[in-house]
């Protein structure tokens, strides 16, 4: 299978620190990778709305939830870019998350199966020196490719609050160059490492 990039933007301002930086990575990329970048700012989803136990799920066959849905099940590595908004992934991209649970429900969608051994990779920016803070981020991306039998590339951690300033972490446009030529192990949740 080629390998075909989805670049998931979390992020509440365009061209902000975690684009520029997953952009930075995204252009070591062979040539002959395909790439698709979905804004979520620019094509909200609707909140998700459990209905696990109410009723049947529904493919949706239009708007931003069936478009991202496709550009996630087309993709063989899924990249959430998404800045560190109060330690966590921001709500744009939690929300896209949340719509996994009723991607897992649908009915003839294989999700969960179409997606194990593809490759969830994390970018972000902080505004802290220490990466630390970025723990929680990890976790939900690590946790959520664990539960999907993903691999896990990590997250590009980079340093920026004001726009632009990502550009100046010199340390993370280094690792950026490499980012996604790395090997990605299975995830595992911490529980089960050791």
């Amino acid at each position: 299978m080629t390998r075909r990039f989805l670049f998931v933007l979390g992020s509440a301002r365009p061209d902000g620190n975690t684009e520029l930086l997953a952009r930075r990575a995204a252009e070591q990329l062979p040539p002959d990778v395909e790439r698709q970048w979905i804004d979520l700012a620019a094509r909200p989803l609707p909140d998700f709305e459990d209905l696990r136990h109410d009723s049947d799920h529904v493919r949706p066959t239009e708007g931003p939830v069936a478009h991202l849905l496709d550009a996630t099940l087309a993709a063989t590595d899924i990249v959430i870019a998404s800045p560190l908004y109060w330690y966590s992934v921001s709500a744009q991209t939690k929300r896209y998350l949340d719509h996994w649970s009723g991607w897992l429900r649908t009915p003839g969608l294989d999700f969960k199966a179409t997606l194990a051994g593809r490759t969830l990779w994390g970018v972000t920016a902080l505004a802290h020196e220490e990466p630390e803070v970025a723990d929680p981020l990890v976790g939900t991306l690590n946790n959520s490719a664990a539960y999907m039998g993903m691999r896990f590339g990590g997250v590009l951690l980079g340093n920026g609050s004001k726009p632009g300033d990502v550009l100046k972490d010199t340390e993370a446009l280094a690792r950026a160059k490499t980012f996604f030529a790395q090997d990605a192990p299975l995830a595992r949740f911490p529980y089960e490492a050791g």
